[in-house]
């Protein structure tokens, strides 16, 4: 058990400055912050942060059907990394709009990205992706829906989306996971807990 943790009242942040603003802020950050041997702060540090909205995700299930469904799309994140596809296997997700709320958001991702209106939204995590670099949050959940019964294309072609549906069977997540088919955080943690949840419905 962690007993004491530091808090943003053990941050000086000397200077901020923006170096470019487009679909992500970038910006430079001059700071120092207290080290764990006591009263002494670090010296001055130079970071580089990616601001970012707010994300949700959601894993879209059926326990009836004993289904889930995930989509695939082109992440250009992905582009350099030459030993997988920069076509990623993924939950369910958007950038929240606004003041809008990561329930909000899913409801509508969910029908923007897979034609499925979700219900029983259940949360599970919120985390940091990537906080050595950005400051993006994510607002991970589950929810059982009607599925489809095949796969088929949608996303919103003025936001350059181009979205595949994959629908799986309970018996195939394993081979998922020993493919090696997963590459992003969000559908390895949803994954792992649809793993836990279906243990526990053949427990009982």
């Amino acid at each position: 058990m962690v007993k004491k943790r530091y808090t943003h009242e053990d941050i000086e942040i000397l200077k901020r400055e923006t170096l470019y603003k487009g679909f992500v802020h970038l910006e430079k950050v001059q700071l120092k912050y207290r080290l764990f041997d006591g009263d002494q702060y670090s010296a001055v540090v130079d970071r580089e942060i990616v601001l970012r909205k707010q994300a949700a995700g959601v894993l879209v299930y059926n326990d009836e059907e004993q289904r889930f469904l995930l989509i695939e799309q082109f992440r250009v994140g992905a582009v350099d990394y030459l030993s997988q596809t920069p076509w990623h296997l993924e939950v369910v997700a958007g950038l929240l709009d606004g003041d809008e709320s990561p329930e909000a958001c899913l409801y509508r991702e969910s029908v923007e990205e897979t034609g499925c209106e979700i219900r029983d939204l259940k949360h599970l995590f919120t985390f940091f992706p990537s906080a050595g670099g950005s400051n993006e949050i994510f607002h991970l959940y589950t929810a059982q829906a009607e599925l489809p019964k095949d796969g088929s294309i949608f996303g919103l072609e003025d936001e350059g989306e181009n979205i595949k549906v994959h629908l799986f069977h309970y018996h195939e997540l394993d081979d998922l996971f020993t493919q090696h088919a997963l590459t992003n955080a969000p559908v390895i943690i949803a994954l792992q807990w649809l793993q836990q949840h279906i243990k526990q419905l053949h427990a009982k």
